[in-house]
Parts: structure tokens; sequence; C-alpha cells
């Protein structure tokens, strides 16, 4: 890690621990600790092996998805993608550096680039799809819930909602339209040219025309390979699901045994919307407040909702970076790509 990223880290941290403090204000210490010593903690070791199994599963992922074209591709470098993904994604804005630290982890085992980026972008095009649709079905599930209980919210959970599906509808573009997506992609950028350089504009034009060709080579490669790509929507799918679940697990860990799996599951699934749409890193302070605000009616309590929400960041967001941070200096076998 950059001497940057590791003092964004450490921010991160910090940012967490005054979230914690402030949502504390209203809450006795002691009240607090009596509620943790309620805690079945059968069922928050369930909530943990659920964020594992989201990891294990995007494994799977990476190692189906490598192994088809390269040998000796090991399990513990397919484990240390997700594991540095989540790194990145949670020290960078819009989780915007998720992408490039999976290609530099891979790229690290000898991969080749563009073969790295063909997985890559398959597995950016199914999680993307397998959102959009999760978010739709939350939508018609518990979409009233949050118009009834917190109406603003709902703008966030329709502007996420859109700005997914724009993602998807770029990308099918790409790959079923690419002259037409370029032409648009010329609209798009024209306004730049008030702002640059002559031979910038042209420079930029080239390698957007250049990026939207090379999307269009490898969706067609990908569209090839349906049983492939039908694996990994499957396991993307489980992927997702144990993901979602963690909340459940949480609830029920505090003895909240009568809520619904069904509208839990819908309400993270809009959590997890409404975090993409913070600029900061982690989606911190949004994060905490949209569970705070979506969860308040099932979670009565004030000692036991910081508690809940503690517990939710502490694993599906701070158990991240601490186990991306150990990934990252783990030494990478290497793999022997014809290609590199």
């Amino acid at each position: 890690m950059s001497r940057r990223n590791k003092i964004t880290f450490a921010v991160m941290l910090l940012i967490g621990i005054a979230i914690f403090g402030y949502s504390m204000r209203n809450v006795k210490l002691s009240a607090l600790v009596k509620d943790m010593q309620t805690i079945n903690w059968w069922w928050l070791l369930v909530a943990f092996l659920c964020i594992c199994l989201y990891l294990l599963f995007e494994t799977f992922i990476t190692k189906v998805l490598i192994s088809n074209r390269i040998k000796g591709f090991t399990f513990k470098d397919a484990l240390r993608v997700p594991l540095v993904e989540q790194l990145f994604n949670g020290i960078t804005p819009f989780s915007s550096g998720g992408q490039p630290g999976q290609l530099f982890v891979m790229m690290q085992t000898g991969i080749d680039a563009g073969r790295a980026s063909s997985a890559l972008l398959m597995k950016f095009v199914v999680y993307q799809g397998m959102i959009v649709i999760n978010f739709f079905l939350s939508l018609i599930i518990g979409f009233q819930y949050v118009i009834e209980k917190m109406q603003f919210l709902a703008w966030f959970v329709l502007f996420g909602f859109l700005i997914h599906f724009a993602v998807i509808v770029g990308l099918l573009l790409v790959m079923f339209k690419p002259q037409f997506t370029k032409k648009a992609a010329k609209v798009v950028l024209y306004p730049v040219k008030w702002f640059i350089s002559a031979d910038r504009y042209a420079n930029l034009q080239g390698t957007m025309a250049e990026k939207i060709d090379n999307l269009y080579l490898e969706s067609v490669r990908i569209g090839r390979q349906w049983k492939l790509l039908l694996k990994v929507i499957v396991l993307t799918f489980c992927q997702l699901l144990f993901y979602y679940l963690i909340p459940y697990f949480i609830m029920l860990s505090l003895g909240y045994t009568n809520a619904n799996v069904v509208m839990i599951v819908s309400l993270h699934v809009m959590i997890v919307m409404i975090i993409s749409l913070f600029p900061i890193p982690g989606g911190s302070g949004g994060a905490e407040f949209s569970f705070e605000s979506l969860f308040h009616s099932y979670i009565t309590s004030s000692s036991k909702m910081v508690l809940a929400m503690l517990l939710w960041r502490l694993i599906t967001y701070y158990f991240g970076l601490i186990a991306g941070a150990v990934a990252l200096v783990v030494k990478p076998d290497k793999v022997n790509d014809p290609d590199q």
C-alpha cells in the first residue's frame, strides 16, 4: 500500500470511531455493555460466516474465470482478489479503487493484463446485473415501507437504482451497439473540448473508442461461453444472498427473533444502494445513517440499535479492510500465462 492509502486507511478507522462515539451520545455505556453480555454469539457467528461465504463465493468466481484459461492459478491467489478489492473499495471514493486493486494482484501472479481485465469485466457485468435485479425485487417488497418511515430516503434509493441501471444500459449498448455507443460517447465528451487542448481531446476520443472496441470484443467472447456465464451468475446470486442476510442474523443475535427475513434482506439491498451514492470511502456516515433510519422500527432499543450498527459495520466493512491489508502483503504464487 502506498503512503497515501495507509493514511486513508487510518483516517477511515478514526472516522468510524468518531461516528460510533457520536451514535453513543444518547446511550449509556452501561446499557451497551449489558446488551453485549446478552448477545447470542451463535447467531453472530452465523452473521460473520455470511461475510466469509460472500468472499469465498467471489473467490470461486475468480478461480473459475481464470482457471478456465490458465492452469496453476491457486486458491490462495484467487482469495487475495476479493480481499484486496474490499480494501481498495473501502479506502477510495465511490469504491473506485476496487477494480484496479483486483487487476494489480492478478498481474502479480503473472497473469496477462488483458486476460485479467477480461475476467474482471465478466465479474463486473454479472455483479451489476444481479444488483439491479435484486434491487428491483426489493423495491417491490420494501419501497412502500421506506416511503412510510423515511420518505426522503426514497429519493436516494431511486437515484441509486437509476445509476446502477444506467451502468447496465451502458454495458449492454457497448455489447450490442458499439457504433451507436461511440457516437453517444462523442456527444457526451464534446463539452470537455472547451476546457482542454485539441491534442488532448483527440487522444481522449481515441482512448474512449479503443476501450469501447475492447469491451465489445470481450463481450462477444463472453457471449460464446454461456455455460461459464451461467455458472458465474449462479455463484454471484449465492454470493449476494449471503451478504444481504447479515443484518437478519445480527438482529437474531440481539434477540429480535420475529423479524421478517424477506423484509430485512430487502432493506439491506436498499442500504447498499444508498451507500454507493456517498463519495466518502466506505460510505461512512451515510451507511450508519441509512441503517439506523431503515431499521429503527425493528430495533426499538437505542443501545441495541447502536450495537447492531456497530456489529454490521465491523462485519461488512472493517473486517474487509483488515483482511485486505493482510492479503496485500501475502506473497503471490506464479502462473505460466502464455500471453504474458
